[in-house]
């Protein structure tokens, strides 16, 4: 099924059509890490590991690169209030981004570059862009000459004044233009350095990228994508650099953007102390249930983060997952990536949310479209055998895509916040007892029972299967 995708640099929705249809490149911006991530930066690498599910059926090859930062004034300022050298906070920080997404259904990339090991291609770079004059050397500093890129301000849609105004640009003497950004800068004995033509420094954040991008992807790639934040001057820079640095190819033939996390309708930023840490909030509630926030809202689209939200997410889940309980003594058969299900229009389950997702990734529509066939299996539990494997296999089928009831779902129910103290056999027991005094008709007991359970914060429910227990959401 055609893919069809907004790209940014064109503000349309457009065919996505690869440069090589056996060899498709997709390079996302990934994290600087000095610290935990945010929720907000969980978003990209949710939304465009979707991406990448989507265009790995689509095509035989997908070459999928997602960057570590590890070289930046915010880490250096991290190593040295902390006394150490950076890899010590960019190993540590690193491997916990990966261990925090991964718990998020995001598969690693296939290629995962860091700018400490590209210094040489940087080094390259730079000098390829001196020697074509655009860029210029400058007291032990590499600067782009924005002035000799005429398409500069293309991608965010601003002129060079206005985002002069508004990028807080660094007006030093050596700049010819205020606009002119960093491609290299010298470095103090006490910072991480490399030497250079220029002298003993570092490379900018912009150059980085654009580096990284070419050494694994080729000089043309076909997406390139990251937070809308990242448009300007990132991005931006980032098209000015390699345009030039290689004659004037392109360098990203579709840009996409996701769009930014609000905290209860406020913007959510390290400046206001109103971020919400990816590696608490695992602590706090299951992966799951943040995947599923990151996907409701479509993906251009603001987030609104909220409490209430994260409930609702979690009671969605739940009916999900009791529809797959109420159906554990059904064998389904895997569904192929292949199988016509996935595109055939008189079967509008997994073919409503296929297209969806290849209409520029409508998770929304997607998301409705799952609930629809969780209702369709709900509704075959008193059906036929074959009613009942054919609706689980579309509904594991569908999760499996979109990263969604991935746990047996008695571990789902019974899944608790870590360092919790629930004793699963304790509770079992408590189940016994109150089973016993209804028998008994001893229904004062078995209230107290019961009180005695949803203080330890454990819900039950009574059906034909018997009493089951499940974690209440706190």
């Amino acid at each position: 099924m055609p893919i069809r995708l907004h790209n940014s640099l064109t503000r349309r929705i457009e065919p996505f059509v690869p440069l090589d249809p056996q060899r498709v490149t997709m390079y996302v911006c990934g994290p600087t890490v000095y610290h935990y991530i945010h929720i907000g930066n969980a978003r990209p690498a949710v939304v465009f590991d979707l991406l990448v599910r989507l265009l790995r059926r689509e095509y035989p090859r997908v070459v999928y690169a997602r960057n570590i930062t590890d070289v930046d004034d915010k880490i250096n300022a991290a190593a040295q209030a902390a006394g150490v050298p950076i890899a010590s906070i960019t190993d540590r920080y690193a491997a916990a981004y990966r261990e925090d997404i991964a718990r998020l259904g995001v598969a690693a990339p296939d290629v995962e570059p860091c700018a400490t090991g590209h210094i040489k291609p940087i080094v390259a770079m730079c000098e390829k862009l001196i020697a074509s004059g655009h860029a210029y050397a400058a007291a032990g500093h590499v600067l782009f000459d924005v002035a000799r890129f005429p398409d500069y301000g293309r991608l965010s849609g601003r002129s060079v004044d206005e985002m002069i105004a508004g990028a807080r640009v660094e007006v030093a003497p050596y700049k010819r233009n205020p606009a002119d950004f960093v491609l290299w800068k010298p470095s103090a004995p006490e910072l991480p350095g490399w030497d250079s033509p220029w002298g003993r420094g570092r490379p900018g954040w912009h150059i980085e990228c654009s580096a990284m991008a070419e050494a694994h992807l080729g000089e043309t790639i076909d997406i390139h994508a990251g937070g809308i934040d990242l448009q300007f001057p990132h991005h931006e820079n980032e098209i000015a650099q390699s345009t030039c640095a290689h004659d004037g190819r392109i360098f990203a033939r579709c840009w996409l953007h996701n769009g930014m996390l609000t905290l209860d309708g406020r913007k959510m930023s390290k400046s206001l102390g109103n971020t919400l840490v990816l590696h608490e909030l695992l602590e706090k509630h299951p992966p799951e249930v943040l995947r599923f926030l990151l996907l409701k809202a479509h993906y251009r689209q603001p987030l609104d983060w909220s409490e209430a939200a994260v409930q609702q997410a979690r009671a969605t889940l739940d009916g999900w997952y009791g529809v797959l309980r109420d159906l554990a003594d059904t064998d389904a058969p895997a569904i192929a990536d292949a199988d016509p299900l996935w595109t055939d229009g008189n079967h509008a389950g997994l073919a409503r949310l296929y297209a969806a997702l290849c209409d520029d990734l409508n998770t929304p529509e997607a998301l409705v479209a799952m609930a629809n066939l969780v209702g369709h299996a709900r509704w075959s539990v008193p059906a036929t055998i074959e009613h009942r494997r054919a609706a689980k296999a579309q509904l594991l089928a569908a999760g499996r895509l979109m990263g969604f009831l991935q746990q047996d779902p008695e571990a789902w129910f019974k899944q608790t916040v870590p360092g919790s103290s629930l004793d699963a056999a304790h509770i079992e027991s408590l189940i016994a007892q109150r089973d016993s005094a209804r028998a008994a008709r001893d229904f004062a007991r078995a209230d107290a029972v019961r009180a005695e359970l949803a203080a330890l914060g454990v819900a039950i429910e009574d059906g034909p299967q018997g009493t089951r227990w499940k974690v209440a959401a706190p």
